[in-house]
């Protein structure tokens, strides 16, 4: 029998991206269940009871929740179709978990303020409090990708893909205040390793154009507003 695959999400939710792009790496096939913004289906409600939200991952009537726990399910699951995500070693898969709680923790607040923003200088504000949360993972970065493109080595991985879902949102943001989240001067590598991961054919097509990132981030902004 045929694997049942669902993916309950919203096309501009980077959490929903992440699992996009482990189940793209894979090369597993999905149906994809589009949410409508602002109001969440009885699918939704019934297959994520606790926290009511979006990725869930459906596999053969089996509900997975939350974004990084479903990436770590994938690569479970599909441990024989594409590269690993999660890395090998005991030691790199605990510092690749460490950082991308840290990504959830610290990031993703410090970038909603910069939607929250009232105003142009307000956001550019809390874009100059966001860039600074990225700086720690420039060392990370050299520590984890041993020279080669990506924090998992030649492939992506399990923190490429926690940082990487971020970067439609921070192009945006880039659009909204005229910052550059990733300096080639202060970040370098950081900077390359964006260009590099954006550029991959599993990652182009779970990522929506730059210009919806913007145009959704003003709906935020609107119903924040409200």
């Amino acid at each position: 029998m045929a694997e049942e695959v669902k993916l309950i999400g919203l096309s501009m939710s980077m959490f929903v991206i992440r699992v996009k792009i482990a189940l793209n790496l894979k090369g597993v096939k999905y149906e994809n269940l589009e949410e409508t913004f602002g109001s969440k289906s009885e699918l939704l409600l019934k297959s994520n009871p606790i926290y009511k939200k979006v990725p869930v991952l459906i596999h053969n009537g089996k509900t997975i929740c939350e974004s990084m726990i479903i990436v770590q399910y994938v690569d479970d699951v599909w441990s024989d179709a594409g590269p690993s995500i999660v890395p090998s070693d005991p030691f790199d898969a605990a510092m690749a978990r460490f950082w991308s709680y840290y990504i959830d923790d610290k990031w993703f607040p410090a970038y909603g303020e910069v939607i929250k923003g009232q105003t142009r200088e307000a956001k550019i504000e809390a874009a100059k409090e966001a860039i600074a949360t990225l700086q720690p993972l420039e060392e990370v970065f050299q520590q984890q990708s041993k020279g080669k493109d990506f924090f998992g080595g030649d492939t992506i991985g399990y923190l490429d893909i926690a940082l990487g879902c971020y970067l439609g949102w921070i192009k945006a943001a880039e659009k909204l205040t005229g910052l550059e989240f990733f300096d080639k001067n202060e970040t370098p590598l950081l900077a390359a390793w964006a260009e590099c991961f954006y550029s991959n054919d599993a990652v182009k097509c779970a990522v929506p154009d730059v210009d919806e990132f913007v145009e959704f981030s003003i709906k935020i902004q609107a119903k924040l507003n409200a």
